[in-house]
């Protein structure tokens, strides 16, 4: 059985691709009617306001048709932003020698958060660099994921 996100994408990525835009990610934030829907769009050359009200107009129409999400929801319409959220495997291995923070589903050595340079994406693992030491985590227990904005 497909998972929400899953349910989401199909109805919606055919929309976001037809209007030169790419599906990077989505994301549900709270819970009842306080539900946060938050879509994350990308193109060459980035995506402006145009760009997300117009996927905005044209998702939210066919998200009512579909009905995927029985309670109230706000849908927000976004680009990943320069602290982009990583989502699959394949954002990982694009953004490898970049500063990342990982939040994971799970202890691990006795912490949930990390922050070091993605050294590298495996077959189902994240290689990441912090300080000295060398940590391999499996993808599935990567909760979040985003790239630190060097300043």
């Amino acid at each position: 059985m497909a998972t929400r996100s899953e349910t989401i994408q199909a109805i919606v990525e055919p929309v976001i691709n037809a209007l030169g835009c790419r599906l990077w990610g989505i994301e549900f934030l709270g819970q009842g009617r306080h539900t946060l829907l938050r879509i994350y769009l990308d193109k060459p050359g980035g995506v402006n306001i145009e760009d997300c009200a117009e996927v905005s107009r044209q998702i939210s129409a066919i998200l009512d048709v579909e009905e995927p999400i029985s309670s109230e929801y706000t849908l927000e319409v976004s680009s990943p932003g320069m602290d982009r959220v990583l989502f699959t495997l394949e954002q990982f291995r694009e953004y490898t020698g970049s500063t990342v923070k990982l939040r994971l589903s799970e202890s691990f050595e006795g912490r949930r958060s990390f922050v070091g340079v993605l050294d590298s994406v495996l077959e189902d693992e994240v290689v990441v660099i912090a300080g000295e030491d060398r940590y391999v985590f499996p993808f599935e227990l990567i909760e979040k994921a985003n790239i630190v904005v060097q300043s």
